[in-house]
């Protein structure tokens, strides 16, 4: 006879122990709690808590007045500003959908996404009209309604819509009565991939996994409450990696930063006592290569979440140098923005400084709220010994992966195989357990049937004291099928031959994976600072060196 479990009847789901996860209850509870504190501050202007959460319900508000209805598209196109902030929770408090734009995309990318995502309203800054009127020319059927959303900080561009932010607030109610999801399985966020082959995938993310990321920021990273957190990392990549919603839970201050620029930020960090930032490596680079005078009167300590490719040990290290205490986390799209975090252990400390940047440059364990992280073949879903050699593909399962790709079941299906989501990146597993990436599948160079990791190429070249950036891509060979080529940018002012680069590669790096060729110039990147590598290859076929 089957043991009877007490458990199984009378404990039932109801209104007082079952609400759904949504990220948007954080903004609430910071205005009741914190009213007066700071929330965002951009320029010479600031809002608290309190106002902010009004202005997102008249947000909530004047898109319902305009017909927008649950599960429809509002997108936006906008630089790093408080209304990009708003709308992470005045759109989705409609049970509408967010979707943020890449505003380096071209028009034909954007008309896409607008087409393809079926935008009802786009709110876009005057620094993208050009873009935004070409995108609209191109699109068939009916076109979504455009807000422009002016900033006193930026002068220039032009207006394409039919009223300005602040007017379209105002048709709202600060006072509306919003609701969260029936179902944290509902769609809060649509987000596009880079599309660097065919037509981008749409990612589409739930409030659970959003509310879940938010929190697994909080605690993945040891941030204390009311962090001052800066925004270098673009708020439309990933939806900032999910920090709008993290920011509302901390109850911290968002600074507003439209550009990436190391003197300005350094005159924030010290203006506002910045905390917390995030970035590529691309962007950390251009903090430790800045003249020391622009770190000068910085006392407090920073902390940097890294992401992105895998960065390079020398970016570690000299972030360390001057005063950056990085985190490294890894995630994709689909997995909400960092899903794995190198965590660190107090006895790395007492390691000589190039050993423990190697060891926090990892990929590591799962995030707090990822259930797992897994290296696996991908044909047999076996899992590779933990030896630090044997390669496979990295993996992922839990609430931080994606609903699914919006009107895309094909592509689901072949990214969910087997019960996991496959990334797509080659790592191993080293003997404690933690991930280390070794390259995109599509990066790996086979020279003579051996295998070469670009990342370990280019690892080599960023300790040569005069680059600041490098990526290695395959060139087409006669006699080895493939043989790397290395796209270097220099310092500012430093000087460097081909023959250098190739002599240090030289003694560190086994012959065959030394680049056969070497070309200067500014590496092609994206908004978030990842250097755009298929556009390189491009040039490695026909040899052109980069304009």
């Amino acid at each position: 006879m089957e043991h009877p479990n007490p458990y199984a009847s009378g404990l039932d789901r109801n209104p007082a122990n079952y609400v759904s996860l949504s990220p948007l209850s954080f903004i609430r509870r910071s205005a009741f709690v914190y009213p007066n504190r700071v929330s965002v501050i951009q320029g010479d202007r600031q809002w608290t808590w309190q106002e902010s959460y009004s202005r997102c319900r008249q947000l909530a508000s004047a898109l319902k007045g305009r017909g927008v209805q649950r599960g429809d598209t509002v997108a936006v196109m906008l630089p790093n500003v408080n209304a990009m902030f708003e709308a992470h929770f005045g759109i989705p408090m409609l049970g509408a959908v967010l979707n943020t734009l890449n505003t380096r995309l071209d028009a034909e990318s954007i008309a896409f996404m607008l087409q393809h995502g079926e935008a009802k309203v786009l709110l876009t800054d005057p620094e993208f009209a050009p873009v935004v009127e070409g995108a609209l020319k191109l699109m068939s059927g009916t076109k979504p309604l455009v807000i422009d959303v002016t900033d006193p900080d930026f002068s220039g561009g032009m207006l394409l819509g039919e009223k300005d932010y602040e007017a379209f607030l105002n048709e709202g109610n600060p006072d509306f009565e919003w609701e969260l999801p029936a179902d944290e399985w509902e769609a809060i966020a649509l987000n596009y991939t880079s599309g660097t082959t065919g037509n981008p995938k749409g990612v589409v993310y739930h409030h659970r996994g959003a509310y879940l990321n938010a929190v697994s920021n909080i605690v993945s990273w040891g941030m204390p409450p009311h962090a001052v957190y800066l925004w270098t990392l673009p708020m439309f990549h990933c939806n900032g990696w999910c920090f709008p919603w993290t920011m509302a839970a901390n109850a911290g201050t968002n600074i507003c930063l439209r550009k990436v620029d190391p003197a300005l930020i350094f005159d924030l960090v010290r203006k506002h006592k910045i905390t917390h930032m995030c970035g590529a490596p691309i962007v950390y680079g251009m903090l430790i290569n800045a003249p020391d005078e622009l770190r000068a009167g910085i006392e407090q300590g920073l902390n940097g979440l890294i992401a992105g490719a895998a960065p390079p040990v020398a970016i570690i290290e000299g972030c360390e140098r001057i005063g950056i205490n990085i985190t490294h986390v890894y995630g994709l799209t689909e997995t909400y923005g960092p899903a794995s975090v190198c965590a660190k252990h107090p006895e790395w400390d007492r390691l000589p400084i190039d050993l423990r940047a190697a060891r926090n440059g990892r990929q590591g364990v799962p995030y707090h709220m990822q259930e797992g992280i897994s290296v696996r073949d991908p044909v047999t879903m076996e899992p590779v010994p933990w030896d630090g050699e044997s390669m496979g593909e990295i993996m992922f399962r839990g609430n931080l992966v994606m609903k699914g790709y919006l009107k895309n079941e094909k592509a689901s299906q072949e990214a969910f195989q087997g019960g996991w989501f496959h990334t797509g990146d080659l790592a191993v597993v080293h003997t404690d357990g933690y991930v280390k990436i070794k390259d995109r599948s599509k990066d790996v160079i086979i020279s003579g049937g051996e295998n070469i990791s670009s990342l370990e190429v280019e690892d080599v070249i960023y300790r040569h004291s005069a680059v600041v950036a490098a990526a290695v891509v395959a060139k087409p060979d006669p006699k080895w099928g493939e043989v790397p080529c290395a796209f270097v940018e220099l310092k500012e002012g430093a000087t460097a031959s081909e023959e250098d680069i190739v002599e240090h590669c030289r003694a560190h790096l086994a012959r065959f994976k030394v680049p056969k060729s070497v070309i200067f110039g500014n590496l092609p990147k994206t908004s978030t600072g990842k250097i755009q590598k298929y556009v390189l290859r491009q040039h490695a076929k026909s040899v052109l060196a980069i304009e």
